[in-house]
């Protein structure tokens, strides 16, 4: 009953969630507590929201955190000479800018932290992508893609969950898989690259008209291809290369601090550095860095009460969503759902499939990553997985190996506080997201497995 209580609580959520029947909040709040209650929870039901919103709360903390230091960054205008760096080479050109995104996303990924590589991504792109009429959706998944598949480096989290569930270091299992993932940015780009073309036919490659700026109504630009045209202001010189296509980001605001570059630079620098050297909780972190850049940024209080104000639609729709996804997380936990669906998983594959658990492992990967949280599949299913494949002589540390590559199709999950980030800030719905991330997503992770079957990190039989 559980099993089925289970996907069926997964399926009518997914179902409210794509049918855009219900927000997020409104469907991770409802469809828990209704499934939790015909699962007998009664009143306990409580206490097992109490303790999901327990484990997700140092989360939480760390987006609010991490929204008001980066925020504050964008204001005082850390990031505009990024912005300007992207513009310079993207110019005018839609294909170009979505695999600068595929790219830039890839290199902020290195920090280890999702939250961290949208906000930047975010920040430094958006207002490119709706000034060039590029839909906000191909942001999201192309950052989603790439973040998702250098998910697996070893300060991201899933390699260490899998190497300590299991017992192993953490280095046996990235190690080797580095071709995988090379294999699997690959492939994002080539997704970056296909993406931007379809943008580029569909809107045009926008050229400047001079001769209109020159006579003093703004940079307007018309679309070529087949006699498509239209017009767009914005005071320029005509260079293309300044503030004028910052939507979000106005060169002239009065929030920027040019005289404290260096310093929220540095301070950002040495943020990312402890973050990861692992030194202080994430959120701890966050915690400390905001409240020194806004004291040194906004030493006044009612500066830094508006400096946090800016932010705060972000901050309650990012966090009443992971809140909302706790509860989800300790009704999926709290009724045994969890191990009563791993439990059933085991039993129905046949006793011959055994020498391919590895494989199999890798594809269970794909579908239970996305509903369920990193910490369920890798502490609850994976050392159960591993168990009966050593009976048939798989090591551990290959099926640690297959574990991870489902997680180009994880990051995309709402569970995930970070991707709930992302699809915030560029204004783009779940659902719409999913639509175009979810099978691409697929394509990464078989890629990734794949390889590693080929060149044996991963046993086929």
């Amino acid at each position: 009953m559980l099993v089925i209580l289970g996907f069926l609580m997964v399926a009518a959520f997914m179902f409210l969630i794509l049918t855009k029947r219900a927000t997020p909040v409104v469907a991770l709040t409802l469809v828990p507590v209704i499934f939790g209650l015909l699962a007998g929870a009664g009143l306990g039901i409580g206490d097992m929201i109490t303790d999901g919103i327990k484990s997700l709360a140092p989360t939480a903390a760390l987006l609010f955190f991490a929204i008001i230091f980066f925020g504050i960054m964008i204001d005082v205008g850390l990031f505009d000479p990024l912005v300007r760096g992207i513009l310079r080479v993207v110019r005018n050109d839609p294909m170009k800018l979505v695999v600068g995104t595929a790219i830039l996303a890839m290199v902020v990924s290195l920090d280890g932290d999702g939250s961290t590589t949208f906000i930047i991504v975010t920040s430094a792109l958006l207002p490119l992508y709706l000034k060039l009429g590029v839909s906000p959706v191909i942001l999201t998944v192309v950052a989603g893609l790439a973040n998702g598949t250098m998910n697996i480096i070893p300060w991201g989290g899933p390699t260490v969950r899998a190497a300590s569930a299991l017992g192993i270091s953490p280095s046996d299992v990235f190690v080797p898989m580095v071709p995988s993932m090379i294999v699997g940015l690959i492939i994002v780009l080539l997704f970056a690259v296909h993406l931007g073309i379809m943008e580029r036919r569909r809107i045009g490659k926008l050229i400047y008209e001079p001769e209109l700026v020159a006579s003093g109504g703004g940079r307007s630009v018309r679309k070529g291809g087949k006699g498509g045209n239209g017009s767009g202001t914005g005071g320029s010189d005509g260079s293309g290369e300044s503030g004028q296509f910052f939507d979000g980001l106005d060169p002239n605001r009065d929030t920027l601090r040019p005289k404290l570059l260096w310093f929220n630079a540095a301070l950002t620098v040495v943020l990312l550095v402890i973050l990861v050297m692992d030194i202080l909780p994430i959120p701890v972190l966050f915690m400390i860095a905001a409240s020194i850049a806004l004291t040194v940024n906004f030493p006044k209080v009612k500066e830094q009460g508006d400096a946090i104000a800016r932010h705060s639609s972000s901050i309650v729709s990012v966090v009443a969503m992971v809140l909302a996804a706790a509860i989800l997380t300790g009704v999926f936990q709290g009724t045994g759902m969890v191990e009563a669906m791993a439990e059933w998983l085991l039993n129905v594959i046949p006793s011959g499939m055994g020498p391919y658990l590895a494989v199999i492992t890798g594809i269970l990967s794909i579908p239970l990553t996305f509903f369920m949280t990193n910490d369920a599949f890798y502490f609850g299913i994976l050392p159960v997985l591993t168990e009966t494949a050593s009976k048939y002589g798989i090591d551990p540390v290959e099926m640690a190996r297959a574990s991870i590559t489902g997680q180009p199709v994880h990051l995309q999950s709402p569970l995930v506080p970070a991707i709930l980030l992302l699809v915030t800030l560029a204004g783009v719905s779940l659902a719409d997201h999913h639509k175009k991330v979810l099978w691409r997503a697929v394509v990464v992770s078989l890629a990734m497995l794949a390889v590693g079957i080929v060149l044996g990190q991963i046993p086929f039989g």
